[in-house]
C-alpha cells in the first residue's frame, strides 16, 4: 500500500545487542536526531517484532527513536523462547534499554499488544514517561482474547475456517491449547506450519480491505513463530497482567497525556476498549479513524499516528 504520508525510509545511527536475564539477548536501534526528544516504538505480538517501517512514523529531525524487538521476538533471541517470558520480564527490560542508553524519560509508542505493554510499562515507571501515543488498543482481558479466538469468525468466518481448520477436529473445541501443543513441539514440521496457520488468520483480519501483503508478511517464519508462539504463550497466562487489570490500575497514568487512535472497524482490536480506556483516563484523547481497521499501516490511521506524535512534538 503507498505510504508516502510516512517520512522518508533511514537507516539506524546505532544498533546494538543486549544480554538480559534468562539468557535472552534483546535487539534495539536508534535512529533519527541522537540529540532528539526520545521516543520508544513497541511493537506489537506480543512476539511480532518490529521492522523497517516503525521508523517512519518519527519525523528524523527531531525524534531520537529507539526501537527494539522483545524477548523471543524478531532479531532478538532466542527466537520464540517462552522462558523467562512475561510482562513483567518486558516491564524490566525496557528499564534496562532505557538506563544503558541514559534516557531519562520518554514517549511511549505502540499499537496493539504495544499498546498493552506501554499501559504496564507507564504504571509501574511513570515518572519516566513523558506521554503515550496508543493504536489498537488491547487491555489483555479474557473477553478480548476469547474474542480474537472465536469472536471473529462472526465478521471473518473464512478466515476463521482456515484457522480452525488447521487443527483436527476433536481439538477444535480448545483452539488455544491444540495450537499452543503444536506451537511448542520442538520439531519445525509441526510448529511451522502452526505458527504460519495462527499468524495468517491474524493477518487476514487486520485490515478493513483484503491486503496480501499484509498477510504475507504476517506469514514469513521470523514473525510467525515468534509472533505465534509467544502469543499463544501470554493468552493461556492471562498475558501476565495484575489482576485488576491494567484499567484497575489507571489512576498510577492520570496525569501523564495520551493520544490514542482507533479505527472504527478494528476487528482484532474492537474500539470498545480504546472508548473505555480514553473514558478512564482523564489525559486522553481519542481518535476514531471511520475508515481502518487494526493495521498501523492503515491509510487513515498512520495518518492520524503521525499527526498525534507531531502534537507531542509541539507540547
Amino acid at each position: 500500500m503507498p505510504r508516502g504520508d510516512l517520512f522518508p525510509d533511514i537507516a539506524p545511527y546505532e544498533t546494538g545487542l543486549l544480554p538480559l536475564s534468562g539468557g535472552h539477548v534483546m535487539y534495539w536501534e536508534q535512529v533519527g536526531n541522537p540529540r532528539g526528544q526520545p521516543v520508544l516504538f513497541l511493537h506489537g505480538g506480543p512476539g511480532a517484532g518490529a521492522g523497517a517501517v516503525h521508523r517512519r512514523f518519527f519525523d528524523p529531525g527531531h525524534w531520537r527513536v529507539v526501537i527494539f524487538d522483545q524477548r523471543g521476538a524478531g532479531r532478538s533471541r532466542p527466537l520464540g523462547e517462552l522462558r523467562d517470558n512475561t510482562t513483567p520480564h518486558l516491564v524490566s527490560d525496557i528499564e534496562t534499554l532505557r538506563r544503558f542508553l541514559g534516557i531519562e524519560r520518554w514517549l511511549l509508542f505502540g499499537g496493539s499488544w504495544g499498546s498493552t505493554l506501554a499501559l504496564a510499562y507507564a504504571q509501574e515507571h511513570p515518572e519516566r514517561v513523558a506521554g503515550c501515543v496508543l493504536r489498537g488498543v488491547f487491555l489483555g482481558r479474557q473477553t478480548e482474547v476469547e474474542w480474537f479466538l472465536d469472536g471473529l469468525k462472526r465478521v471473518f468466518p473464512d478466515a476463521w475456517a482456515a484457522f480452525a481448520d488447521h487443527l483436527p477436529p476433536a481439538e477444535r473445541g480448545d483452539l488455544l491449547a491444540g495450537y499452543l501443543k503444536r506451537l511448542c513441539d520442538p520439531d519445525p514440521a509441526v510448529h511451522l506450519p502452526a505458527a504460519r496457520a495462527w499468524s495468517q488468520y491474524e493477518g487476514s483480519c487486520s485490515t478493513l480491505l483484503p491486503s496480501p501483503e499484509t498477510v504475507a508478511s504476517f506469514a514469513q517464519d521470523r514473525t510467525a513463530l515468534g509472533l505465534a508462539r509467544i502469543e499463544a504463550h501470554y493468552f493461556a497466562h492471562d498475558l501476565f497482567l495484575p489482576p485488576e487489570g491494567l484499567l484497575g490500575r489507571i489512576g498510577r497514568i492520570a496525569s501523564i497525556p495520551a493520544e490514542i487512535v482507533q479505527g472504527r472497524y478494528d476487528m482484532v482490536c474492537p474500539p470498545e476498549t480504546a472508548f473505555e480506556l480514553a473514558s478512564a483516563w482523564p489525559g486522553a484523547r481519542l481518535t476514531i479513524v471511520p475508515d481502518a481497521g487494526h493495521s498501523a499501516l492503515e491509510p487513515g490511521v498512520r495518518t492520524a499516528l503521525v499527526s498525534a506524535v507531531e502534537r507531542f512534538r509541539r507540547r
